[in-house]
């Protein structure tokens, strides 16, 4: 059990760094040929229109390649945050569904008695709706 938790903080830890190292290369790349261009379109615009008007064409070059990056975050952002979502849910199944958890269970059952058991598992299961109910209000909050 706790090889899986291992395995998956290394599964995201590696997915998350690999995914920083490629947007900080894709931004210096991007910032380097914005540059160039933003300096062809100033010369360009200068020479026709005047330097105010160079001037707003750059600044509308950079706007644009702002909102494209921005744009690029959020969508990857979110794929990474429904991707962690189904793995949570799919490892909360095969937890419930391992025979190994079952026979503990019925061994618990055969030990303590069915009589004592029962206020436990009402308890249990009052705190596990409770948490249910914060996790689904948590996900109905606004993201940052």
């Amino acid at each position: 059990m706790f090889q899986r938790i291992v395995d998956d903080f290394k599964e995201s830890a590696g997915a998350t760094l690999r995914l920083t190292s490629l947007a900080a290369a894709a931004a210096i790349a991007l910032f380097i040929a914005t540059a160039f261009l933003c300096a062809a379109a100033f010369i360009l615009v200068f020479e026709k229109y005047g330097p105010v008007e160079a001037c707003f064409t750059g600044a509308a070059i950079f706007f644009v390649v702002t909102l494209i990056a921005a744009g690029s975050y959020m969508v990857r952002k979110r794929q990474i945050e429904l991707r962690a979502k189904a793995a949570a849910k799919s490892a909360t199944q095969t937890v419930l569904a391992d025979p190994m958890v079952v026979a503990a269970g019925l061994q618990l059952v055969r030990t303590i008695g069915i009589k004592k058991l029962i206020p436990l598992l009402a308890v249990g299961g009052l705190a596990l709706g409770l948490m249910a109910n914060r996790s689904h209000a948590a996900d109905r909050a606004p993201a940052e």
